[in-house]
């Protein structure tokens, strides 16, 4: 594993850290909006080895601050969550692919062997159906063959850099 890769952040106090809406307490609120798409941010641009490491300079004027194992749990579930979601959601997504896949490649059979029956014939009229159904029968399969070509490899990418965040260490220091 490369060295750690350090993601910076001064606030203030913790309260910019988190949802200010959200009432759970504290090891169980979510992120703020702000605060989260910057640590992301941060990660996605580290070497895919790297360890990560959270260090939060919190303002010397910041109420006396939670212990650091606190806020390094409190990191450690959200992301794990989030990696959890995005579990079910790749798992959803691939469902969807099935479903998918299950009505695509019968409308594709049909549409070859429709198109075949049909390319008997000479004409061009006969040939434009024949073609269109193997159009028909191709698009019917375009969303399963994009599921399971391309979308699901953003998910496990995001998924990934999630676990990471998730094991990230946290630093707490006041400045």
């Amino acid at each position: 594993m490369a060295d750690e890769y350090a993601i910076p952040l001064r606030i203030k106090g913790l309260a910019q850290l988190f949802h200010s809406l959200d009432p759970s307490p504290f090891l169980e609120r979510d992120f703020d909006a702000e605060a989260l798409q910057y640590i992301i941010d941060w990660a996605q641009d580290a070497p895919r080895d790297a360890g990560f490491a959270i260090v939060v300079d919190l303002s010397a004027e910041a109420p006396e601050p939670p212990a650091e194992h606190l806020l390094a749990d409190a990191v450690r579930g959200n992301f794990s969550y989030r990696a959890d979601r995005a579990t079910r959601e790749l798992r959803e997504l691939f469902r969807s692919g099935r479903r998918a896949l299950f009505i695509g490649l019968p409308i594709l059979a049909a549409c070859l062997a429709a198109s075949r029956a049909i390319g008997g014939g000479a004409g061009p009229l006969t040939q434009l159906l024949g073609e269109s159904l193997l159009i028909l029968g191709w698009v019917a399969n375009w969303r399963p063959l994009e599921i399971f070509l391309y979308d699901w490899a953003p998910i496990v990418r995001r998924r990934a850099l999630y676990r990471r965040l998730a094991a990230a260490r946290v630093e707490l220091r006041r400045v």
